[in-house]
């Protein structure tokens, strides 16, 4: 039979054991430290090990490392992190090919993909650095970087980056031009207007499912819709929409009254809109209290209400089968409303920084 195993190390007593024990973030080694103490104040070691959720032998092991180290003994010993094998230089050229996007001519003259892949990449780290490295390892760089898989927006060819900033630099002033000389002095609330038309061809969305399947679900082949006519104002976290059969003036017409009635009293509302056909022209009637600021062309991605759409579709709107007219209109009401409620929400989706115009 094994001698029974004795706590040699004595410059920490049971109580200090317990109270180390109590400021360990280690759970695993505040448990060790606890059986010793036990151990310390006479508990037979049978007793002590199960208190603690371990066996005797392995108490007597924790002892023995106890004795040896201390209470840096009683801590898992974890071997060193790996040295990156791709320098900073090569991680920062390596973060270069990310944002450039692949060359999606045939390989050995491109890289033969419209998407990086984390194969891809590894291919060509081998290729211009000389070093294999397992896709996961790719995948770990591009978590260092701050890359995650996220959905592209879509952007027009003829998008004009440089007008799209000056936009934003200039918003201020575009503002100020904006304005009526009635409208001078009053408090301004800036609001997003758009369009989007939900029909029974429907969007689908991403949904939860087992890695590897393709998961299915309904999209109809018909080709009833309706538009969805929206505006928010993210300051106020306020909305206002019209479910409408037809993307027009009169329909324009319509919801711009609507979005004037939401507008708060003895307010100017400076009203941001893209350049669609039916927001301008002889027969639009614009309310006293609203005036219009029109995007530079082809900018969806400076007007929030994109998102709203995102929004409504991927909760509300999307996977869905549509009987008829009736039924479109009934969803598209129901998604409104629901978001229309939510003023911490509009205020989430629709703020930008560059369109803040009140001190």
């Amino acid at each position: 039979m094994s001698a029974a195993v004795q706590v040699t190390r004595r410059e920490l007593t049971a109580a200090e054991l317990r109270r180390a024990a109590g400021r360990s973030r280690d759970a695993k080694a505040a448990r060790r430290m606890l059986a010793i103490a036990l151990v310390l104040e006479g508990v037979d070691r049978q007793t002590a090990a199960e208190t603690c959720g371990m066996d005797r032998q392995t108490l007597r092991d924790w002892v023995h490392r106890y004795n040896a180290e201390g209470l840096a003994g009683l801590s898992n010993h974890r071997g060193g992190a790996q040295p990156r094998r791709l320098s900073p230089a090569q991680m920062a050229e390596f973060a270069s090919w990310v944002e450039a996007g692949p060359d999606p001519a045939p390989v050995p003259v491109g890289d033969g993909v419209v998407r990086w892949r984390r194969q891809d990449l590894g291919r060509r780290i081998a290729e211009r650095f000389g070093v294999e490295v397992h896709e996961r390892t790719v995948g770990k760089y591009l978590a260092a970087l701050g890359y995650r898989r996220l959905s592209v927006r879509p952007r027009h060819p003829k998008t004009d980056p440089e007008a799209q900033e000056g936009f934003k630099k200039g918003f201020p002033d575009a503002v100020a031009a904006a304005l009526p000389e009635a409208a001078r002095g009053k408090p301004l609330e800036i609001w997003f207007q758009d369009e989007a038309r939900v029909g029974q061809q429907g969007t689908l969305t991403r949904i939860w499912a087992k890695r590897g399947t393709r998961p299915r679900a309904p999209r109809d082949t018909r080709f009833q819709w309706a538009y969805i006519f929206g505006a928010v104002c993210p300051d106020r976290g306020v909305a206002a929409g019209l479910v409408m059969p037809f993307a027009d003036t009169p329909a324009m017409n319509a919801h711009l009254a609507e979005i004037a009635g939401a507008v708060a009293p003895g307010t100017h509302a400076v009203l941001v809109l893209d350049g669609a056909g039916w927001h301008g022209g002889g027969g639009l009637v614009v309310p006293d209290n609203i005036s219009l600021l029109v995007l530079p062309p082809y900018s969806p991605e400076l007007n929030p209400v994109e998102n709203v759409w995102q929004y409504l579709r991927a909760n509300w709107l999307a996977i869905s089968v549509f009987d008829d007219y009736d039924a479109i209109v009934d969803a598209c009401c129901d998604a409104w409303n629901r978001f229309a409620t939510q003023p911490a929400v509009i205020a989430s989706i629709a703020s930008r920084e560059w369109a803040k115009v009140n001190p």
